[in-house]
């Protein structure tokens, strides 16, 4: 009787998920996507991918070590940041940009901020946005698909311009819906394949590693807002092409899910979703770049700890006056 008594600290109810499990689904559910993308534009995906992990892993044990604390790379946090970075980055980019890359994801938005769970903007999308302000050029050259797994990449790799382009000038692209869907188009490395992306989603979802909030009101809100302004082109191939080009669909699934830095209560993460919808459809509409997934995301996380604020359940048994 005193053994089933006895009672603990929360949590109570414990499960067997941890940070590892769930870094491994994402893991599983971003390899579709560089399958493709090694298709699509060659080797040097995989290699910009492998650089990005490693570099992430390699700073997050120096800086845990120098700060002496405990060592973290088991999480597996760091790859999922660093396949994440390199997704943000063009194939034709240095590697050596993908190393600075990992370092201000890691070192200045994650570690020096207390590591996992206290940053308060997403890493791979911090080392993004530095890389695009200061190498604009190489974080703007697009290399055209190939098709080919031996491609080489490099500084003489064709180039093309984005679907966002175009649409930015407000005409419609000359790549179809339906090879923007697959990938086949310019653009980052992990960002192209809409479809994978939507798959890779679906499965976290079906893990229960993320819900369908998010993404489904940052999707949901840029498909209605483009729909109605479409300015005369025609509404759904326009709607489609916003849909389908850039990053949104890597944002919305792998980025403004977030555990750390997006709110936590399903009104909470519409209400993020709707704002990511909304300010990436402004930036790509009025903005200098024709992408704005990555600040939009960037952006409203800096107002997740207010939407925490005001989205919370109330407390049981409090605002009830007695007498």
């Amino acid at each position: 009787m005193e053994k089933l008594l006895t009672v603990t600290s929360s949590p109570h109810i414990r499960s067997e998920e941890n940070t590892h499990s769930i870094m491994t689904d994402v893991i599983i559910a971003l390899m579709p996507p560089l399958v493709a993308a090694m298709y699509f534009f060659g080797y040097r995906a995989l290699l910009h991918t492998l650089v990005g992990v490693v570099s992430c892993i390699l700073f997050e044990y120096i800086t845990r070590r120098i700060m002496k604390r405990n060592n973290t790379i088991g999480d597996l946090s760091a790859v999922v940041t660093g396949i994440l970075l390199a997704y943000n980055m063009s194939v034709s980019a240095p590697l050596w940009m993908t190393v600075i890359g990992s370092f201000i994801a890691i070192v200045v938005a994650k570690q020096l901020f207390g590591g996992l769970g206290q940053n308060f903007m997403n890493p791979a999308l911090t080392g993004r946005i530095f890389l695009a302000a200061s190498f604009t050029g190489a974080m703007t050259t697009w290399a055209h698909p190939v098709f080919l797994w031996t491609a080489n990449l490099g500084a003489d790799a064709v180039t093309t311009a984005t679907p966002l382009v175009s649409l930015k000038a407000h005409t419609l692209p000359d790549t179809s819906l339906f090879m923007m869907l697959l990938g086949g188009t310019g653009g980052c490395i992990g960002e192209t394949s809409a479809l994978l992306l939507v798959a890779g989603g679906i499965y976290l979802m079906m893990r229960r590693v993320i819900t369908w909030h998010t993404p489904v009101s940052y999707i949901g809100t840029v498909a209605i807002i483009t729909f109605l302004s479409s300015g005369g082109l025609n509404r759904g191939q326009f709607m489609l092409s916003e849909l389908l080009s850039g990053g949104l669909m890597l944002g919305a699934f792998f980025m403004a899910t977030d555990y750390a830095t997006t709110p936590v209560t399903g009104k909470g993460r519409i209400i993020f979703g709707i704002g990511c919808g909304l300010l990436t459809v402004l930036i790509r509409y009025y903005g200098g770049y024709p992408e704005g997934v990555s600040y939009a995301i960037v952006l409203m996380n800096l107002l997740t700890w207010f939407i925490d604020k005001y989205t919370k359940p109330k407390a049981f048994g409090r605002g009830v006056k007695l007498g």
